[in-house]
């Protein structure tokens, strides 16, 4: 469903009728789309570190500080836009996911995205130590970074016909990859200590 529609509009109701259940057994395992849609976000969040680790694991350590910075923010940015649904799934996580969700299932979700940002950090320093504490930040703004900017490249209708109309409208419209990258790198270097 995910690939297909946005994650606003994904409803209890479809999901339902998709699996084959009758919303209220859906609703003995989960007990709204939120609570669905964290687990989701978790579970490719899981999968994209995993992968992530072994893109990483490809960089060439001898590589100067900016020059590791730069690699480790092209392979953020490419690995990230090819995963949209996480991307989107990031974005909507503070303003729709976390709400309507029991204390149970927040405390849950945040207790295993604790464990993933720790998964995160401890990979970045692995091929940037010298971000120490910094790790973790950055690794925050990575993915608050990935949600807002998918928002701008995935452009509803109306928006992609406006820019057709006037081409010069289209700037407003993002390359994910692109900008994370920008965004990224100068977020890296500015956290990184200067000698």
């Amino acid at each position: 469903m995910l690939d297909e529609m946005p994650v606003a509009t994904v409803t209890l109701n479809e999901l339902s009728r998709r699996v084959g259940l009758a919303k209220p057994n859906v609703l003995r395992y989960f007990e709204s789309r939120e609570a669905v849609l964290l687990e989701l976000l978790d579970r490719f969040l899981q999968e994209w570190l995993a992968e992530l680790a072994e893109e990483l694991a490809a960089l060439d350590n001898d590589l100067s500080m900016p020059e590791r910075a730069a690699a480790v923010a092209e392979v953020l940015s490419r690995s990230l836009s090819g995963r949209m649904v996480l991307c989107e799934l990031f974005g909507a996580q503070g303003s729709v996911l976390e709400h309507n969700v029991s204390v149970e299932v927040a405390a849950r979700y945040k207790r295993a995205s604790l464990n993933r940002l720790t998964t995160m950090t401890d990979l970045l320093r692995t091929y940037l130590p010298e971000l120490g504490e910094n790790a973790t930040l950055f690794s925050l703004q990575t993915m608050v970074m990935a949600g807002a900017l998918s928002a701008y490249s995935t452009p509803p209708p109306s928006l992609q016909a406006a820019y057709q109309a006037e081409p010069d409208l289209a700037r407003f419209h993002l390359n994910l990859e692109d900008y994370l990258k920008q965004a990224l790198t100068a977020t890296l270097l500015g956290v990184l200590p200067r000698h």
